[in-house]
């Protein structure tokens, strides 16, 4: 077979935009699932979940909480833990292998709520057995790999949905509203911050991408949920202010701190501040501005009392000091809107494509650091390199090309030193190719 180079930016070159549009999640409580009177005909839908650490559990127990939908398996490679959880929430199977629940006969979605590094070939393993799929951030850590996993969901006919949950935040969703009800009028500004109560473990960083991967992520993406674009260009930097023992590590796995810029069309700008540490606990705000006002959240505390004294006048409880507890909420209500679209086979609300556009921003992020300049987006997406829709790899882990000879010009000129000009079955290829991206 012929090899082809394919961009991600290229395969959309069909539409107005390298990315897909955000999508969008109706203003709703989290108990307001129902069922449409003709999927509730049906018998539920029986589910597995493939992991039962923390957030394993808070999907289960959402699961549990949703009309229609079963949990039928669990598997942890703890099986104690696996075994617990089924105890805990009244599921009939248990195992300590992945694959169990994804081959079970009568699964017909599974939740991956294992780590990062296994989501990918789970996700392929689902569709390939036909299973829908509900996959917490990230769908791979690698760009080549999340590319694959879509696209094999794609040609399956499963759905694939990405756990970006601050996406469906009472808080945030708020905000969303604002913006479309142009009750601040045009946007003009957008800002999100993220500051955890403590860094983590010197192990946790270790290996984990970088403070633009694995925290400013869910910030990114929400700046492109709040804009209803797609970014243009990121300028990131970083720094290290907290925890020094991280420093010796390369690349943004040495921040503890990171800022970023990010335009999109109309001259609206973002800007995006992230920290491992902040003394007063889990600082998660999102503000507008608009051209006729302004909107902004507040962190999320566990009581509403507060202390009056000569000395102090304030909240008497810090904030939540852990995600799981301030985003519970909207976990559940993710959760719960993946199982209304498995009811009624409709959409899912956040798809493996803005997973992947989040992935992008953040390497964008990381890029304009590591350079001190600002990146487009399809700097790092023309990196993808693709032989087949499931075979991809990075270029700059590719032996296509010698050493000096690595492309750094269009895309589309690029393709053209590897790609026969004349036959015709590499045309329908590419619009095989296209289709399963959906363009």
């Amino acid at each position: 077979m012929a090899k082809f180079t394919i961009a991600f930016v290229s395969l959309l070159a069909a539409s107005a935009s390298a990315f897909t549009a955000p999508h969008q999640h109706a203003i709703r409580s989290s108990s307001s699932l129902m069922m449409t009177a003709e999927s509730g005909a049906r018998d539920p839908i029986k589910v597995g979940v493939i992991g039962c650490g923390r957030i394993g559990i808070v999907h289960l127990g959402a699961i549990n909480k949703a009309p229609g939908v079963v949990p039928v398996i669990v598997s942890n490679p703890t099986v104690s833990k696996a075994e617990d959880a089924a105890k805990k929430f009244g599921v009939p199977k248990y195992t300590s292998d992945a694959m169990e629940v994804i081959t079970d006969p009568e699964v017909e979605a599974v939740w991956i709520c294992s780590p990062s590094q296994f989501h990918a070939d789970q996700i392929k393993a689902c569709a390939a057995n036909g299973k829908h799929v509900f996959c917490e951030k990230p769908i791979a850590t690698d760009l080549a790999e999340t590319v694959e996993a879509i696209n094999a969901c794609n040609e399956a006919g499963v759905k694939l949905m990405i756990g970006l949950q601050r996406r469906f935040d009472a808080n945030f969703l708020r905000v969303k509203q604002a913006i479309e009800e142009k009750e601040v009028g045009d946007t003009i500004i957008i800002k999100t911050c993220s500051r955890d109560p403590a860094p983590p473990p010197y192990e946790y960083v270790k290996g984990g991408g970088g403070i633009f991967n694995d925290m400013a992520v869910h910030d990114l993406d929400m700046t492109r949920f709040l804009a209803g674009s797609d970014p243009i260009e990121i300028l990131a930097v970083g720094s290290c202010h907290i925890d020094k023992s991280i420093q010796d590590l390369p690349g943004s796995e040495a921040f503890d701190t990171a800022s970023c810029i990010v335009r999109y069309p109309g001259g609206v700008n973002a800007m995006v501040d992230v920290c491992r540490q902040s003394s007063y606990g889990y600082d998660q705000r999102a503000e507008v501005l608009g051209t006729k006002g302004m909107i902004a959240t507040d962190n999320v505390y566990p009581n509403t009392a507060k202390i009056y004294r000569n000395d102090f006048t304030g909240n008497a409880d810090m904030p939540y000091d852990f995600f799981l507890s301030r985003y519970f909420e909207a976990y559940v209500t993710e959760t719960e809107a993946f199982c209304k679209s498995l009811v009624d086979d409709t959409p899912v609300p956040c798809t493996g494509m803005d997973g992947l556009v989040a992935l992008t921003m953040s390497l964008a992020a990381d890029k304009s650091a590591a350079e001190g300049r600002w990146v487009k987006p399809s700097e790092i997406i023309q990196q993808v390199y693709c032989e087949s829709p499931d075979s991809c790899s990075l270029l700059a882990n590719s032996d296509v090309f010698p050493e000096n000879f690595k492309p750094v010009g269009d895309i589309k000129d690029l393709s053209k030193l590897i790609v026969p000009k004349k036959e015709k079955s590499e045309v329908s290829f590419m619009d095989k190719f296209k289709s399963l991206i959906g363009v």
